[in-house]
This record gives C-alpha cells, sequence and structure tokens, in this order.
C-alpha cells in the first residue's frame, strides 16, 4: 500500500547545497524567513573537492574547501535552515506559490532559489572515476594551480579556456603538457591565444590524442593518450591532470520553466531573479563569468536578500495595496526626482480631504520597484486608484491633484451607493 504524500510549507526553499545556495540559505533564514535547503549530493558541492583554497578572502592558511563550506554549513544550522538531502524529483515554479516534489513529500514556498550548480564534463576514460578531484584529476585552475608548484601536469582540451587555464598554470607548474584533439598547429581556442601557447617555453603539445586511461596507486601519476593516427599509447607521467572539455549546468528540472542560454545556464538580472517572478538563481548554475567560492558567495547573498524583499513587497502589495475594505491611491515616485517628492505635498491633502474614507499608500521606487512591477507601471510619478482589491485607474507622468480629487470623489459616491 502506498504512503500518500505529506505537505510542508516553506517561505523560501532553495535548490542545491554549494556555497551559493550555502549563502543564499542563511541570508534568508536571518531575514526570519522559514527555509529549506535541498542536496541530493554533498553539501559543499564541487569546492569539497579542493584541497587547498587560496583565495577565499579570510582564510590565509590555506584551507580544504571543505573546511570552509562545513562552516557555512552550520552557520546555516545555527539560522535555523532545514536542511533536505534528498533528490527533487520535479518542481512547478509558475504562480506565487511554488512546488517542489521529491519521493516522499510535496514543499510548497513562496520563493524557490536555484543553486544547483553543474558538473565538470569528463573524459570517460578508464579508471578515470579513481581521480577525480582529490586524487589528481583536477577541473580549475585557478583553485589548484598553486598546489602543483614546481610539478609536472597534463592539460586535456584545446578551447580557450584549456589554454588560458594552461598558460596560468606555467606561473606554478614546471611543465604544462597538453593533449590537443586535432592536427599540429590546430587549436579550439582564439588565435591569441594559440600563439601565445605556442610560444611558452614550459608548454608541451601531444598532437592527434585523446585520454584512454588513467594510472596510479593511491594518486595519478600517468595520464595514457592514445594517437589518434595509429592508436599507439603514449604514457606520459605527472603530479595532477587538469580537464578543460566543458562544464554540464545541472538545469534538467527547470529548462521548461526557466529561460536558458544556448549552453544551458540559468539568465538572471542584477538581482538574482529569472524570468519567473519569485525565482531567482545563484552560483555555477547561472550565466555569469567567473565561478569560484567568492563569487557563489555574493551570488548567494544577494539571492537571499532578494527573496526577503520579494516576500515582503508580496505582502505588502496583497494586503496594503489591493485592501479591499476602502477605496486606495497608490502614489508610486522617484525620491531623487525632485517633481516627485513635491508631489507628495499634494498627496498628503488629498489625504486629508477624504478624512479617512481612502487609503494612502506612498511607494518610493529608488531602491525596489518590485511594487511598481506589479503594477505594471514602468514610468514615474503614477498614481494608482483602487477599488475592492481591483486597479481601477492609472495615471501616470503629468500629474493633476484636482483630476485625481475629481475621480476619488466619483469613486467614494460610487462606492457609497452600493
Amino acid at each position: 500500500m502506498s504512503r500518500e504524500k505529506t505537505t510542508e510549507f516553506y517561505d523560501v526553499a532553495v535548490i542545491g547545497g554549494g556555497a551559493a545556495g550555502l549563502t543564499a540559505a542563511i541570508y534568508s533564514a536571518r531575514a526570519r524567513l522559514k527555509t529549506i535547503l535541498f542536496e541530493k549530493a554533498l553539501v559543499g558541492g564541487l569546492a569539497t573537492y579542493t584541497n587547498e583554497v587560496e583565495n577565499y578572502p579570510g582564510f590565509p592558511n590555506k584551507p580544504k574547501g571543505e573546511d570552509i563550506t562545513n562552516l557555512m554549513k552550520a552557520q546555516a544550522k545555527n539560522m535555523g535552515v532545514d536542511f533536505k538531502l534528498t533528490d527533487v524529483k520535479s518542481v512547478e515554479l509558475h504562480g506565487e506559490e511554488k512546488t517542489i516534489e521529491t519521493f516522499r513529500t510535496t514543499y510548497k514556498a513562496k520563493v524557490v532559489i536555484l543553486a544547483m550548480g553543474g558538473r565538470p564534463r569528463i573524459t570517460k576514460a578508464e579508471n578515470e572515476e579513481k581521480y577525480l578531484f582529490d586524487k589528481g584529476i583536477s577541473f580549475c585552475a585557478t583553485c589548484d594551480a598553486a598546489s602543483n608548484t614546481g610539478k609536472t601536469v597534463v592539460v586535456i582540451g584545446s578551447g580557450d579556456a584549456a589554454i588560458e587555464e594552461g598558460m596560468f598554470l606555467t606561473k606554478f607548474a614546471d611543465k604544462v603538457i597538453v593533449s590537443v584533439l586535432h592536427h599540429e598547429g590546430k587549436m579550439d581556442c582564439n588565435e591569441i591565444a594559440k600563439e601565445a601557447a605556442l610560444r611558452n617555453p614550459k608548454m608541451a603539445f601531444v598532437w592527434n590524442s585523446t585520454v584512454k586511461r588513467f594510472e596510479g596507486e593511491d594518486h595519478l601519476d600517468t595520464v595514457v593518450l592514445k594517437d589518434l593516427r595509429t592508436d599507439e599509447e603514449i604514457p606520459v607521467k605527472c603530479d595532477s591532470c587538469f580537464e578543460f572539455i566543458g562544464y554540464i549546468p545541472n538545469t534538467e528540472i527547470v529548462k521548461e520553466q526557466i529561460k536558458l542560454t544556448r549552453a544551458g545556464y540559468i539568465i538572471t538580472n542584477e538581482k538574482m531573479e529569472t524570468n519567473i517572478e519569485g525565482v531567482f538563481s545563484c552560483g555555477d548554475i547561472r550565466d555569469k563569468w567567473l565561478k569560484q567560492i567568492a563569487t557563489a558567495v555574493g551570488d548567494g547573498a544577494i539571492a537571499g536578500y532578494a527573496s526577503e524583499k520579494y516576500i515582503a513587497e508580496s505582502e505588502t502589495f496583497h494586503d496594503v495595496i489591493l485592501q479591499k475594505e476602502k477605496p486606495g491611491l497608490t502614489f508610486i515616485y522617484n525620491a531623487v526626482d525632485a517633481e516627485s517628492r513635491e508631489f507628495l505635498i499634494e498627496i498628503e491633502k488629498i489625504e486629508n480631504h477624504f478624512e479617512g474614507r481612502l487609503v494612502v499608500n506612498r511607494v518610493d521606487i529608488y531602491k525596489s520597484s518590485g511594487i511598481a512591477d506589479r503594477l505594471n507601471v514602468t514610468e514615474f510619478p503614477a498614481v494608482i486608484l483602487t477599488v475592492e482589491g481591483k486597479v481601477k485607474e492609472r495615471i501616470i507622468g503629468q500629474l493633476d491633484s484636482q483630476k485625481i480629487n475629481d475621480m476619488l470623489d466619483a469613486i467614494c459616491v460610487e462606492c457609497h451607493n452600493k
């Protein structure tokens, strides 16, 4: 007999437990929002596999990635974040109440933050899984270059990322050996990067090659390449291997709802807003230039803060702006605009004239245009008149206080006659 699913309700649901998701959860929980975080694999994300982190501010002693993310996890728990270590099966992101389905439970949330990150594309060569991340195969030169000082490393790939990261590695490693799929002199990167790499004395190239297998005892020590012309095996002794053959964003469960780039990354604005109201995204899953712990944390902070603002504005919009007890006047203005500020005096006169028969709201869009967006107002100043929770009139641009008074008089008479 199948067990009936239970339903749980939250203010904010964060999907993904990497640095971005953890930070977003910390910010939303600190704002007294009931927050849950879903992670199907390892809390901390890909950062947990980095042996030494040298460039995360405030941690000068080269901690492991997991040391940093464990602190984030503890901080989130201290803030009251609920953790659910399970796979999210599906989501429904449209509408004011979002739905997250897991195997046993349905979750409802006012806001969803997508922070599922991504995964590096791997070669799928023999024995690869034995050496991933902390056993010799890395995917981030910025993260792991310093730990390869004075060593020999292999780079797989010849695109812009592979060649540029390979050149960065030469600042630390003694030798960087690049496996290139194409004939000699042909790469997938831009010409400037290619010429710079070919001139770099620390870089060597194995043309017409692909990875056949990885070897080593407890740690990788040999990458066996295969010559695509002769099938000859080419063993390359090394201390580490860096794979730069692409990155796969974990957007499978949202790709039919969220606007993505051609490569599958989520498109957001600077507030981490997606194309769906109440849905935010942060970290490596979004379309961005630099993927680091520091940038993930920045994204998460914005997403968490934006979530709190979104929920507060939603409550104001429904409970205050669209209240049904009395006719309403909402004045939408920008505090930095002198004309808008001056009209505040006229709004006060109108409020006094109606002596409690009218609900008057003043909305400054200087810091957030959320309320204006919900009212479809893009020009300011503006006056919105509401009756029984519905917009009755919109007055945009040049405002005439007498005209507004006349409209309100007519509305109040109409309401009285009802």
